[in-house]
């Protein structure tokens, strides 16, 4: 089962300034990363519990000499993988991802996806 809803319009997320969307009490964060994916993820800080993850830092981590984008955390810095929540410092903490699309200029998020990876 899906459950898409629409964000906002593409145009409206700058590269690398992730922003914030409420959907009832699920906050996620929007980030177009440098690759120009736009990525779905959960606002809540997994360390911290707090709804920052849209002020963090974006970035990519080399990983098998591929370039992954990553979203570091803006209060104690734990980095996470934008495709699969993975936390490259450590294996305490995934950050929650969910399924998103563009679909006629809008990002779109299915809020029934989301996956701790």
């Amino acid at each position: 089962m899906s459950n898409w809803q629409s964000i906002c319009k593409e145009t409206d997320i700058n590269q690398d300034l992730p922003e914030a969307a409420l959907f009832g009490t699920e906050q996620v964060a929007v980030v177009k990363a440098w690759n120009g994916k736009i990525y779905v993820v959960s606002n809540v800080d997994p360390r911290t519990q707090q709804g920052v993850m849209s002020r963090g830092i974006v970035g990519d981590r080399t990983v098998e000499g591929a370039s992954r984008p990553t979203l570091a955390s803006p209060i104690y810095k734990e980095v996470y993988d934008l495709e699969n929540g993975q936390c490259y410092g450590s294996d305490a903490y995934t950050l929650p991802v969910y399924d998103s699309r563009v679909s006629d200029g809008v990002i779109e998020v299915d809020l029934d996806s989301k996956n701790p990876a």
